[in-house]
């Protein structure tokens, strides 16, 4: 009798903190794409402050996945990944003041640039488990990247379409903490 090989304490460690931070993940975008979807009609200060929380959101995110799977091998990527989202907080406090257009061309370079990410990190984790789903969504962010570039000389354009983009992203990230949890129970 054969039996599949249990994952290793510290693949339980780190998909552990994985699902913790996947479920926050998730919230976080559920709650995000609501007030995004509410207010997101004009470009207000109110607007243009939740348009940079959210990568600064993925920075805080990416440092605790840091933190959390080094055994991974994937700290460097995640670096890459924080000053795309630095880079894209900056980018849209100053496109926000330009116009939607300008917003919506900066999130979509942004969301192409950590698409790949994404997908990369999500290829090299996934003996993990529950990184599959992960590497859907990186390769749906490139596409949806370089849509919301295409919206952005498209009229009427509106910030609002960026709360489906978090909406789905969350659901990706809450269907990854439950197929995470298989490993955890695995040991």
């Amino acid at each position: 009798m054969s039996t599949a090989p249990s994952p290793s304490l510290s693949t339980v460690g780190v998909a552990t903190s994985l699902r913790r931070l996947y479920f926050f993940r998730f919230g976080f975008a559920i709650v995000w794409a609501v007030l995004v979807f509410t207010l997101g009609s004009t470009l207000s200060p109110v607007t243009a402050t939740l348009l940079v929380l959210y990568p600064l959101f993925d920075v805080a995110a990416a440092i605790i996945d840091v933190r959390s799977s080094r055994a991974t091998g994937s700290g460097a990527l995640l670096y890459v990944n924080m000053a795309f989202s630095l880079l894209a907080a900056v980018g849209l406090a100053i496109a926000a003041t330009t116009g939607t257009a300008a917003v919506l061309s900066v999130w979509g370079a942004w969301s192409i640039a950590a698409g790949i990410v994404q997908l990369i990190v999500g290829v090299s984790r996934r003996k993990m488990g529950g990184q599959w789903i992960l590497i859907i969504s990186g390769g749906l962010s490139i596409v949806v990247g370089g849509a919301f570039i295409a919206m952005a000389s498209a009229a009427p354009a509106s910030v609002s379409s960026l709360g489906g983009y978090a909406t789905l992203g969350g659901i990706f990230f809450l269907i990854s903490a439950l197929r995470l949890s298989r490993t955890v129970k695995g040991l």
